[in-house]
C-alpha cells in the first residue's frame, strides 16, 4: 500500500502544478509513480479527484474538499517536524507568494533580496498576478491583494493604505488645460483601468464612498497600470491610478498631481491573505512579519 502522506503531498503538488508530468517534476518521481499514488487515492475514498481533458486537469468538488484537508495536514506536519526540531528553529523552505503585477514590480521584487538575507534558508517562489487568487486551491502560502476584503474563511492581516490620485503630465495639461472639477474631466483624454469598478475605463468614483460619478473616455485603456502611467507620461491623457504606482513620477514632476472640487475615493488596505490554519508555518509568519516592516507605519511610496 503506498504511504498516504507522500499521496496527498503528490496530490497537493499535482493541483499547484496543474499536471501529473509537471508534478513528477517538482518531486523528482516519474509520471507513473504520480499517477499510481492519485489512483490509490480516489481507489481508497471512492471518488474521483480531477476533471480530466487533453487541455487541462481541474478539482472535482470532492477533490476541493480533500485539497483543504490535505493542505492543513500537510502544513501541520510541518510545524510539527519544525517545533521538535532543535535546529530547525528558524524559517525555511519554499515560500509561495503571488501579488499584483504593478505592486510587484515596484514594491515587492526589489525587497525581497533584504528578506532573503534576512531569512537564507526560505526560497520564495513570486507570482505576479492582478485577478484574485484563491491561495488554497492554487497553492499559494501567502496572497497581497488591494481591496475591502469579502467574508472568507481566509486569514488576512492589513499591510498598508492604499491611497490614489489623478494626474497628468505638464505638458498635456499645457496643451488641453488643466481641470478643477470632476465635470471637467468629461472634456478631457482619461486613461481607463479595464480591470477598475469604481475606477474603471468609462466611470471614475470620487469622494470618500464614490459617491460622485463621472463618465469618462478617452484614446486607450488597459489592465495594467504601468501602462498606464507610461502613457500619461507620454502625453496621451490623464489617469487615476493607485499612489504606489505614479509616486517616483509625481516626486520627478514628469507627472503632477491635479486638484480637483471632489477628492479622490478613500483607498483600500493591502492585506496578506492566507489559509487558516493553527499554527502559521514560520516562513508565512516571517514574510507577514518582514512586509510590515516594509510598509508601514508611513509607506515608502508616501509623497
Amino acid at each position: 500500500m503506498l504511504d498516504r502522506f507522500t499521496s496527498m503531498q503528490v496530490f497537493a503538488k499535482v493541483v499547484t502544478q496543474g499536471s501529473f508530468s509537471g508534478a513528477a517534476r517538482a518531486l523528482g518521481l516519474s509520471q507513473t509513480m504520480v499517477t499510481k499514488h492519485i489512483a490509490a487515492l480516489e481507489s481508497r475514498l471512492g471518488i474521483s479527484l480531477f476533471h480530466r481533458s487533453t487541455r487541462r486537469l481541474s478539482l472535482t468538488e470532492p477533490g476541493r474538499l480533500l485539497l483543504i484537508r490535505a493542505q492543513k495536514i500537510l502544513t501541520d506536519l510541518e510545524e510539527m517536524e519544525q517545533e521538535v526540531s532543535a535546529e530547525n528553529q528558524e524559517p525555511r523552505g519554499i515560500l509561495r507568494l503571488n501579488a499584483p503585477v504593478s505592486f510587484a514590480i515596484r514594491h515587492v521584487g526589489p525587497i525581497m533580496p533584504q528578506f532573503s538575507r534576512r531569512h537564507p534558508l526560505v526560497t520564495v517562489e513570486l507570482g505576479l498576478d492582478d485577478r484574485r487568487i484563491d491561495p488554497i486551491t492554487e497553492g499559494w502560502d501567502l496572497t497581497l491583494r488591494i481591496g475591502r476584503m469579502p467574508p472568507s474563511a481566509l486569514r488576512s492581516r492589513p499591510l498598508a493604505q492604499i491611497d490614489f490620485v489623478v494626474c497628468a503630465s505638464p505638458s498635456y495639461l499645457e496643451r488641453h488645460g488643466t481641470p478643477h472639477t470632476v465635470a471637467e474631466l468629461q472634456n478631457h483624454q482619461c486613461l481607463g483601468y479595464t480591470l477598475g469598478q469604481e475606477i474603471g475605463a468609462t466611470r471614475w468614483s470620487f469622494g470618500p464612498v464614490g459617491e460622485r460619478t463621472v463618465i469618462v473616455s478617452g484614446p486607450m485603456s488597459a489592465n495594467n497600470g504601468d501602462i498606464m502611467r507610461e502613457a500619461a507620461v507620454a502625453r496621451q491623457g490623464i489617469i487615476y491610478q493607485p499612489l504606489f504606482i505614479v509616486s517616483e513620477e509625481l516626486k520627478s514632476g514628469r507627472l503632477v498631481p491635479l486638484s480637483l472640487d471632489v477628492p479622490t475615493m478613500t483607498g483600500p488596505e493591502l492585506h496578506a491573505v492566507y489559509a487558516p490554519t493553527p499554527h502559521v508555518p514560520l516562513k508565512i509568519r516571517a514574510m507577514i512579519d518582514f512586509l510590515v516592516e516594509q510598509y508601514g507605519p508611513v509607506p515608502p511610496w508616501t509623497l
